[in-house]
Protein backbone atom coordinates (compact mmCIF):
# COMPACT_ATOMS: atom_id res chain seq x y z
CA UNK A 1 0.00 0.00 0.00
CA UNK A 2 1.19 3.48 -0.82
CA UNK A 3 1.13 6.22 1.77
CA UNK A 4 -0.97 8.56 -0.36
CA UNK A 5 -3.51 5.81 -1.07
CA UNK A 6 -3.83 5.07 2.66
CA UNK A 7 -4.53 8.75 3.34
CA UNK A 8 -7.07 8.81 0.51
CA UNK A 9 -8.76 5.67 1.91
CA UNK A 10 -8.95 7.24 5.38
CA UNK A 11 -10.46 10.43 3.94
CA UNK A 12 -12.99 8.39 1.93
CA UNK A 13 -13.99 6.43 5.01
CA UNK A 14 -14.47 9.64 6.96
CA UNK A 15 -16.67 11.17 4.27
CA UNK A 16 -18.63 7.92 3.93
CA UNK A 17 -19.34 7.82 7.67
CA UNK A 18 -20.44 11.45 7.61
CA UNK A 19 -22.87 10.71 4.77
CA UNK A 20 -24.23 7.70 6.67
CA UNK A 21 -24.70 9.87 9.74
CA UNK A 22 -26.54 12.37 7.53
CA UNK A 23 -28.92 9.60 6.40
CA UNK A 24 -27.63 9.68 2.80
CA UNK A 25 -28.97 6.21 2.06
CA UNK A 26 -32.21 4.47 1.23
CA UNK A 27 -33.77 3.01 4.36
CA UNK A 28 -34.64 -0.65 4.43
CA UNK A 29 -35.75 -2.95 7.26
CA UNK A 30 -32.15 -3.64 8.31
CA UNK A 31 -29.94 -1.92 10.89
CA UNK A 32 -28.19 1.08 9.33
CA UNK A 33 -24.86 0.22 10.94
CA UNK A 34 -24.61 -2.76 8.58
CA UNK A 35 -23.95 -0.25 5.77
CA UNK A 36 -20.56 0.40 7.38
CA UNK A 37 -19.40 -3.04 6.20
CA UNK A 38 -19.61 -2.32 2.45
CA UNK A 39 -18.12 1.12 3.12
CA UNK A 40 -15.08 -0.42 4.81
CA UNK A 41 -14.66 -2.91 1.97
CA UNK A 42 -14.68 -0.25 -0.74
CA UNK A 43 -12.30 1.96 1.31
CA UNK A 44 -9.93 -1.02 1.53
CA UNK A 45 -10.04 -1.07 -2.28
CA UNK A 46 -9.01 2.59 -2.26
CA UNK A 47 -6.02 1.71 -0.07
CA UNK A 48 -4.72 -0.75 -2.70
CA UNK A 49 -5.91 1.21 -5.76
CA UNK A 50 -2.43 1.49 -7.36
CA UNK A 51 -0.58 -1.43 -5.84
CA UNK A 52 -3.39 -3.99 -6.49
CA UNK A 53 -5.84 -2.40 -8.97
CA UNK A 54 -7.56 -5.69 -9.89
CA UNK A 55 -8.08 -6.45 -6.18
CA UNK A 56 -9.50 -2.94 -5.76
CA UNK A 57 -12.00 -3.71 -8.53
CA UNK A 58 -13.06 -6.97 -6.86
CA UNK A 59 -13.51 -5.24 -3.49
CA UNK A 60 -15.52 -2.50 -5.15
CA UNK A 61 -17.86 -5.00 -6.83
CA UNK A 62 -18.40 -6.88 -3.55
CA UNK A 63 -19.00 -3.62 -1.69
CA UNK A 64 -21.44 -2.38 -4.33
CA UNK A 65 -23.49 -5.57 -4.29
CA UNK A 66 -23.58 -5.65 -0.47
CA UNK A 67 -24.48 -1.98 -0.23
CA UNK A 68 -27.16 -2.32 -2.92
CA UNK A 69 -28.71 -5.21 -0.99
CA UNK A 70 -28.70 -3.25 2.31
CA UNK A 71 -29.30 0.28 1.14
CA UNK A 72 -27.91 1.52 -1.08
CA UNK A 73 -25.88 4.43 0.41
CA UNK A 74 -24.47 7.46 -1.37
CA UNK A 75 -21.00 7.32 0.22
CA UNK A 76 -20.29 3.71 -0.78
CA UNK A 77 -21.49 4.25 -4.37
CA UNK A 78 -19.26 7.31 -4.79
CA UNK A 79 -16.21 5.45 -3.50
CA UNK A 80 -16.96 2.47 -5.75
CA UNK A 81 -16.50 4.80 -8.74
CA UNK A 82 -12.89 5.29 -7.57
CA UNK A 83 -12.43 1.52 -7.47
CA UNK A 84 -13.58 1.32 -11.10
CA UNK A 85 -11.35 4.22 -12.11
CA UNK A 86 -8.25 2.75 -10.41
CA UNK A 87 -8.79 -0.69 -11.98
CA UNK A 88 -8.87 0.77 -15.51
CA UNK A 89 -6.17 3.40 -14.94
CA UNK A 90 -3.58 1.22 -13.21
CA UNK A 91 -4.67 -2.31 -14.13
CA UNK A 92 -3.95 -4.44 -17.22
CA UNK A 93 -4.60 -2.62 -20.48
CA UNK A 94 -7.24 -5.12 -21.85
CA UNK A 95 -9.23 -4.68 -18.63
CA UNK A 96 -10.20 -1.15 -19.66
CA UNK A 97 -11.88 -2.29 -22.88
CA UNK A 98 -13.72 -5.05 -21.05
CA UNK A 99 -14.87 -2.68 -18.30
CA UNK A 100 -16.20 -0.17 -20.83
CA UNK A 101 -18.25 -2.86 -22.53
CA UNK A 102 -19.53 -4.34 -19.27
CA UNK A 103 -20.50 -1.03 -17.65
CA UNK A 104 -22.22 0.13 -20.85
CA UNK A 105 -24.26 -3.06 -21.05
CA UNK A 106 -25.14 -2.83 -17.33
CA UNK A 107 -26.26 0.78 -17.76
CA UNK A 108 -28.55 -0.08 -20.68
CA UNK A 109 -29.93 -3.23 -19.06
CA UNK A 110 -30.45 -1.45 -15.74
CA UNK A 111 -32.33 1.37 -17.44
CA UNK A 112 -34.47 -1.10 -19.37
CA UNK A 113 -35.32 -3.07 -16.21
CA UNK A 114 -36.25 0.12 -14.37
CA UNK A 115 -38.40 1.27 -17.26
CA UNK A 116 -40.13 -2.12 -17.41
CA UNK A 117 -40.76 -2.32 -13.67
CA UNK A 118 -42.16 1.19 -13.37
CA UNK A 119 -43.63 1.25 -16.90
CA UNK A 120 -42.25 4.74 -17.28
CA UNK A 121 -39.85 6.12 -19.88
CA UNK A 122 -38.59 8.65 -17.37
CA UNK A 123 -37.59 5.86 -15.02
CA UNK A 124 -35.65 4.26 -17.86
CA UNK A 125 -33.82 7.52 -18.59
CA UNK A 126 -33.05 8.22 -14.92
CA UNK A 127 -31.75 4.70 -14.29
CA UNK A 128 -29.68 4.81 -17.49
CA UNK A 129 -28.07 8.13 -16.55
CA UNK A 130 -27.40 7.06 -12.97
CA UNK A 131 -25.83 3.76 -14.07
CA UNK A 132 -23.78 5.62 -16.66
CA UNK A 133 -22.51 8.11 -14.08
CA UNK A 134 -21.58 5.35 -11.61
CA UNK A 135 -20.10 2.85 -14.10
CA UNK A 136 -19.34 4.28 -17.53
CA UNK A 137 -18.05 7.74 -16.55
CA UNK A 138 -15.16 6.61 -14.29
CA UNK A 139 -14.15 3.98 -16.87
CA UNK A 140 -14.10 6.53 -19.71
CA UNK A 141 -12.19 9.01 -17.53
CA UNK A 142 -9.57 6.39 -16.70
CA UNK A 143 -9.20 5.40 -20.35
CA UNK A 144 -8.77 9.05 -21.33
CA UNK A 145 -6.15 9.65 -18.62
CA UNK A 146 -4.29 6.50 -19.58
CA UNK A 147 -4.24 7.61 -23.22
CA UNK A 148 -2.82 10.99 -22.18
CA UNK A 149 -0.21 9.20 -20.07
CA UNK A 150 0.75 6.97 -23.01
CA UNK A 151 1.06 10.01 -25.27
CA UNK A 152 3.27 11.71 -22.70
CA UNK A 153 5.49 8.62 -22.48
CA UNK A 154 5.68 8.45 -26.29
CA UNK A 155 6.56 12.15 -26.52
CA UNK A 156 9.21 11.72 -23.84
CA UNK A 157 10.69 8.74 -25.70
CA UNK A 158 10.60 10.71 -28.95
CA UNK A 159 12.32 13.65 -27.27
CA UNK A 160 15.00 11.34 -25.88
CA UNK A 161 15.47 9.82 -29.32
CA UNK A 162 15.82 13.27 -30.87
CA UNK A 163 18.33 14.18 -28.16
CA UNK A 164 20.32 11.00 -28.88
CA UNK A 165 20.28 11.73 -32.61
CA UNK A 166 21.40 15.29 -31.95
CA UNK A 167 24.23 13.98 -29.78
CA UNK A 168 25.24 11.54 -32.54
CA UNK A 169 25.17 14.39 -35.06
CA UNK A 170 27.29 16.50 -32.72
CA UNK A 171 29.82 13.70 -32.27
CA UNK A 172 29.91 13.11 -36.03
CA UNK A 173 30.47 16.81 -36.61
CA UNK A 174 33.25 16.85 -34.01
CA UNK A 175 34.93 13.84 -35.62
CA UNK A 176 34.64 15.43 -39.07
CA UNK A 177 36.09 18.68 -37.74
CA UNK A 178 38.96 16.83 -36.08
CA UNK A 179 39.69 15.03 -39.36
CA UNK A 180 39.58 18.33 -41.23
CA UNK A 181 41.92 19.97 -38.71
CA UNK A 182 44.31 17.02 -38.88
CA UNK A 183 44.33 17.21 -42.68
CA UNK A 184 44.86 20.97 -42.59
CA UNK A 185 47.72 20.68 -40.11
CA UNK A 186 49.30 17.87 -42.14
CA UNK A 187 49.18 19.85 -45.36
CA UNK A 188 50.31 23.01 -43.61
CA UNK A 189 53.31 21.62 -41.79
CA UNK A 190 54.50 18.77 -44.00
CA UNK A 191 55.61 21.01 -46.87
CA UNK A 192 57.58 23.45 -44.76
CA UNK A 193 59.22 20.94 -42.46
CA UNK A 194 60.01 18.51 -45.24
CA UNK A 195 61.90 21.29 -46.99
CA UNK A 196 63.65 22.19 -43.73
CA UNK A 197 64.66 18.58 -43.10
CA UNK A 198 65.95 18.07 -46.65
CA UNK A 199 67.96 21.29 -46.61
CA UNK A 200 69.38 20.58 -43.17
CA UNK A 201 70.36 17.07 -44.26
CA UNK A 202 72.08 18.50 -47.35
CA UNK A 203 74.10 20.97 -45.30
CA UNK A 204 75.15 18.31 -42.82
CA UNK A 205 76.15 15.84 -45.54
CA UNK A 206 78.14 18.30 -47.65
CA UNK A 207 81.59 19.32 -46.43
CA UNK A 208 82.53 21.35 -49.49
CA UNK A 209 79.89 24.11 -49.19
CA UNK A 210 81.21 27.65 -48.88
CA UNK A 211 79.84 30.18 -46.43
CA UNK A 212 77.60 31.83 -49.04
CA UNK A 213 75.92 28.53 -49.97
CA UNK A 214 75.43 27.63 -46.33
CA UNK A 215 73.91 31.07 -45.73
CA UNK A 216 71.46 30.67 -48.63
CA UNK A 217 70.33 27.28 -47.30
CA UNK A 218 69.91 28.68 -43.80
CA UNK A 219 67.91 31.62 -45.15
CA UNK A 220 65.63 29.19 -46.95
CA UNK A 221 65.29 27.14 -43.76
CA UNK A 222 64.39 30.29 -41.87
CA UNK A 223 61.84 31.33 -44.50
CA UNK A 224 60.13 27.93 -44.38
CA UNK A 225 60.10 28.03 -40.58
CA UNK A 226 58.61 31.52 -40.47
CA UNK A 227 56.02 30.66 -43.12
CA UNK A 228 55.01 27.49 -41.30
CA UNK A 229 54.72 29.34 -37.99
CA UNK A 230 52.62 32.06 -39.62
CA UNK A 231 50.18 29.56 -41.10
CA UNK A 232 49.96 27.63 -37.84
CA UNK A 233 49.37 30.87 -35.89
CA UNK A 234 46.61 31.80 -38.31
CA UNK A 235 44.88 28.46 -37.83
CA UNK A 236 45.19 28.58 -34.03
CA UNK A 237 43.73 32.08 -34.13
CA UNK A 238 40.72 30.76 -36.03
CA UNK A 239 40.27 27.96 -33.51
CA UNK A 240 40.41 30.40 -30.60
CA UNK A 241 38.14 33.03 -32.10
CA UNK A 242 35.09 33.93 -30.04
CA UNK A 243 32.38 36.42 -30.91
CA UNK A 244 33.32 38.44 -33.97
CA UNK A 245 34.76 36.50 -36.84
CA UNK A 246 38.48 36.78 -37.48
CA UNK A 247 39.45 37.00 -41.11
CA UNK A 248 41.63 34.07 -42.04
CA UNK A 249 44.70 34.30 -44.24
CA UNK A 250 43.31 33.04 -47.52
CA UNK A 251 45.61 30.77 -49.49
CA UNK A 252 45.08 31.29 -53.21
CA UNK A 253 45.92 29.12 -56.14
CA UNK A 254 47.23 32.26 -57.84
CA UNK A 255 50.07 32.22 -55.28
CA UNK A 256 51.17 28.72 -56.27
CA UNK A 257 54.33 30.17 -57.79
CA UNK A 258 55.43 30.85 -54.19
CA UNK A 259 55.13 27.12 -53.51
CA UNK A 260 57.28 26.42 -56.54
CA UNK A 261 59.89 28.95 -55.39
CA UNK A 262 60.15 27.41 -51.92
CA UNK A 263 60.49 23.96 -53.49
CA UNK A 264 63.35 25.29 -55.64
CA UNK A 265 65.05 26.64 -52.54
CA UNK A 266 64.72 23.17 -51.00
CA UNK A 267 66.68 21.72 -53.91
CA UNK A 268 63.88 20.66 -56.27
CA UNK A 269 64.01 21.85 -59.86
CA UNK A 270 60.47 23.04 -60.52
CA UNK A 271 59.02 24.11 -63.88
CA UNK A 272 55.82 26.05 -63.33
CA UNK A 273 53.32 26.90 -66.08
CA UNK A 274 49.86 28.44 -66.19
CA UNK A 275 47.50 27.56 -69.05
CA UNK A 276 44.64 29.94 -69.67
CA UNK A 277 43.79 33.22 -68.01
CA UNK A 278 44.08 33.19 -64.23
CA UNK A 279 40.90 34.42 -62.51
CA UNK A 280 39.29 34.74 -59.12
CA UNK A 281 38.16 31.36 -57.79
CA UNK A 282 35.71 30.42 -55.04
CA UNK A 283 37.48 30.33 -51.68
CA UNK A 284 37.03 26.56 -51.13
CA UNK A 285 38.42 25.81 -54.60
CA UNK A 286 41.32 28.21 -54.03
CA UNK A 287 42.28 26.52 -50.76
CA UNK A 288 41.80 22.99 -52.10
CA UNK A 289 43.94 23.67 -55.19
CA UNK A 290 46.68 25.30 -53.13
CA UNK A 291 46.83 22.42 -50.64
CA UNK A 292 46.81 19.79 -53.38
CA UNK A 293 49.79 21.43 -55.09
CA UNK A 294 51.52 21.81 -51.73
CA UNK A 295 51.05 18.13 -50.91
CA UNK A 296 52.17 17.05 -54.39
CA UNK A 297 55.38 19.09 -54.08
CA UNK A 298 55.96 17.73 -50.57
CA UNK A 299 55.69 14.16 -51.89
CA UNK A 300 58.03 15.05 -54.76
CA UNK A 301 60.57 16.39 -52.27
CA UNK A 302 60.33 13.36 -50.00
CA UNK A 303 59.93 10.50 -52.45
CA UNK A 304 60.55 11.75 -55.97
CA UNK A 305 63.52 12.77 -58.03
CA UNK A 306 65.16 16.19 -58.31
CA UNK A 307 62.61 17.86 -60.58
CA UNK A 308 58.88 18.44 -60.94
CA UNK A 309 56.59 19.96 -63.56
CA UNK A 310 53.53 21.93 -62.44
CA UNK A 311 50.74 22.94 -64.79
CA UNK A 312 47.75 24.99 -63.60
CA UNK A 313 45.09 25.04 -66.29
CA UNK A 314 42.15 27.46 -66.13
CA UNK A 315 39.10 26.16 -68.02
CA UNK A 316 35.70 27.86 -68.35
CA UNK A 317 34.08 25.83 -65.54
CA UNK A 318 37.02 24.18 -63.84
CA UNK A 319 40.66 24.38 -62.95
CA UNK A 320 43.00 21.47 -63.75
CA UNK A 321 46.15 20.81 -61.72
CA UNK A 322 48.92 18.49 -62.89
CA UNK A 323 52.17 17.74 -61.08
CA UNK A 324 54.66 15.34 -62.71
CA UNK A 325 57.89 14.21 -61.16
CA UNK A 326 60.30 11.34 -61.91
CA UNK A 327 60.77 8.53 -59.41
CA UNK A 328 64.41 7.58 -58.93
CA UNK A 329 63.79 4.91 -56.32
CA UNK A 330 65.90 6.74 -53.73
CA UNK A 331 63.99 7.39 -50.53
CA UNK A 332 64.69 10.57 -48.62
CA UNK A 333 64.37 8.83 -45.27
CA UNK A 334 61.77 11.34 -44.09
CA UNK A 335 58.80 9.85 -42.24
CA UNK A 336 55.37 10.07 -43.80
CA UNK A 337 51.92 9.89 -42.25
CA UNK A 338 50.43 8.16 -45.26
CA UNK A 339 47.61 10.70 -45.34
CA UNK A 340 48.81 12.88 -48.21
CA UNK A 341 47.12 11.08 -51.12
CA UNK A 342 43.95 10.50 -49.13
CA UNK A 343 43.93 14.16 -48.11
CA UNK A 344 44.20 15.32 -51.72
CA UNK A 345 41.27 13.14 -52.74
CA UNK A 346 39.17 14.37 -49.82
CA UNK A 347 39.91 18.00 -50.58
CA UNK A 348 38.93 17.57 -54.20
CA UNK A 349 35.76 15.68 -53.25
CA UNK A 350 34.71 18.43 -50.84
CA UNK A 351 34.45 20.91 -53.73
CA UNK A 352 32.89 18.36 -56.08
CA UNK A 353 36.11 17.57 -57.92
CA UNK A 354 38.38 14.62 -58.48
CA UNK A 355 42.03 14.01 -57.61
CA UNK A 356 44.08 11.06 -58.83
CA UNK A 357 47.70 10.11 -58.21
CA UNK A 358 49.81 7.23 -59.41
CA UNK A 359 52.54 6.05 -61.79
CA UNK A 360 52.68 7.85 -65.14
CA UNK A 361 55.24 6.97 -67.81
CA UNK A 362 58.51 6.79 -65.89
CA UNK A 363 57.44 8.97 -63.02
CA UNK A 364 54.57 9.91 -60.77
CA UNK A 365 51.63 12.15 -61.59
CA UNK A 366 49.10 14.01 -59.47
CA UNK A 367 46.10 15.14 -61.48
CA UNK A 368 43.18 17.09 -60.01
CA UNK A 369 40.10 18.61 -61.63
CA UNK A 370 38.23 21.15 -59.49
CA UNK A 371 34.93 22.66 -60.70
CA UNK A 372 34.75 26.44 -60.35
CA UNK A 373 31.06 26.94 -61.11
CA UNK A 374 28.78 27.53 -58.10
CA UNK A 375 26.93 24.33 -57.17
CA UNK A 376 23.16 24.70 -56.68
Amino acid sequence: MRHNDLLWAAASLTVGLILLAADAYIRRPVPSYLLIGPLLITCLGVAVRRSRPVLALGLGVVAFLGDFALGPSLGTILIVTDNLYAAVRYGPRPLGRWMLSITSVIAVVGGAVAGFIFSDLAAFAIALVQAGLVGVTPVLTALFMRQLEDQAVAERARAEQVARLAELDRKTAVQAERARMARELHDMIANHFSAIAIQSTAVLSRKDLDAAAVRRVLESVRENSVQGMAEMRSMIGLLRQDGEEVEAVRLRLAEADGLAERAREAGLEVRFRVDGAARELPAPVDLAGYRILQEALTNALKHGGKEADIVVGYRPDEVVLTVDNPVDGVRSGLPGAGAGIVGMRERAALVGGLAESGPHDTGWRVHAVLPTAERS
